[in-house]
């Protein structure tokens, strides 16, 4: 994958698109953990969130940055 992406006349990097895709990851898995109730187990949910967030973008960087 390029490391950057032309769109309309503008270089964006491709984290760019790895974020989005991340997020989009992250809802569905998200979503998947709520309607198995699994939030009830953990301190902090946002923070379990936030953190999953984190981790699958950080997975899908290293794909393209390794």
């Amino acid at each position: 994958m390029p490391r950057e992406i032309a769109f309309h006349g503008v270089y964006m990097p491709a984290l760019t698109l790895l974020l989005l895709a991340a997020i989009a990851l992250a809802w569905v898995l998200d979503r998947a953990l709520a309607s198995l109730d699994l939030y009830r187990w953990f301190w902090h949910p946002a923070l379990l969130r936030l953190s999953l967030f984190f981790c699958v973008f950080g997975a899908l960087a290293l794909t393209v940055y390794r």
